[in-house]
């Protein structure tokens, strides 16, 4: 069992930025890939992006790519979503998640374990 909390959500402007933790239990954090999936009002949740066990491959959406990092920190049991030059389209709900594997996946069926989210909301 693993159990994800999310923090660092909050209020910003467009343009700045802000970092997200996902703090995960349990001792075999090495041992899973995690994504980050996002939900605005109205609408499915979406892959933003994911990182393998060891840190050392990462994969974003398109509406991400160079503006979002993800990082983790497995001494730490966590995993890190930097997001700059916000906009107001990021706005949602921003959920981690853990996959027993080494490999990132794009689905939300192929993730085993959800945290309950923290909200980001961006101003124009």
């Amino acid at each position: 069992q693993v159990q994800l909390v999310e923090s660092g959500g909050g209020l910003v402007q467009a343009g700045g930025s802000l970092r997200l933790s996902c703090a995960a239990s349990g001792r075999t954090f090495s041992s899973y890939a995690m994504g980050w999936f996002r939900q605005a009002p109205g609408k499915e949740r979406e892959f933003v992006g994911g990182i393998n066990w060891s840190g050392g491959y990462t994969y974003y959406t398109d509406s991400v790519k160079g503006r979002f990092t993800i990082s983790r920190a497995n001494a730490k049991n966590t995993v890190y979503l930097q997001m700059n030059s916000l906009k107001p389209e990021d706005t949602a709900v921003y959920y981690c998640a853990a996959r027993l594997s080494d490999r990132v996946a794009g689905t939300l069926h192929e993730y085993d374990y959800w945290g309950q989210g923290t909200q980001v909301t961006v101003s124009s």
